[in-house]
């Protein structure tokens, strides 16, 4: 089931975005992790979703998977999303739970007037192709644009 993020959900999410930065190579510490998923659970503007496992055996009601969209607005394209994050824990993959996040993600930015929904891929060293074949034949186009970054 997908569902909005409350504060509640917040161990079980900080868990979550701990394991996906790792997996991933990100160096973020778990407490700026922790403080922004706070913030972001409450702002405006933001969707932070949750997919919480089905069935029973004790898993019931364990979340398993986040999406998190955030909205901007810029001179271009007005209002716009972009799916921030996306993470599936392992044993869950391949059941569609990121399909239905996408999804989620699509029907909230369109519902705030959102004119295009945008996903950044970040390789960290490792080869993402796949990712740029999954998100294709989901609607997402590559634009060849390239986002440079300066740390303040």
């Amino acid at each position: 089931m997908i569902r909005a993020a409350v504060p509640e959900d917040l161990p079980a999410l900080h868990d979550l975005a701990v394991a996906f930065y790792a997996e991933d190579g990100f160096t973020t510490p778990a407490q700026t992790l922790k403080a922004n998923l706070a913030r972001l659970i409450a702002a405006p503007g933001v969707r932070v979703a949750v997919s919480e496992s089905e069935g029973g055996g004790g898993g019931e009601g364990r979340l398993v998977a986040f999406g998190i969209t955030t909205t901007t607005f810029g001179l271009e394209q007005g209002l716009y999303a972009e799916l921030e994050d996306l993470f599936v824990v392992p044993e869950a993959r391949r059941r569609g739970e990121a399909e239905r996040l996408i999804e989620d993600s699509r029907r909230w930015a369109a519902a705030q007037g959102c004119t295009a929904l945008e996903i950044v891929i970040a390789p960290n060293g490792a080869d993402v192709s796949h990712l740029f074949a999954y998100y294709g034949r989901r609607g997402f186009r590559d634009e060849g644009r390239r986002i440079l970054s300066h740390p303040l």
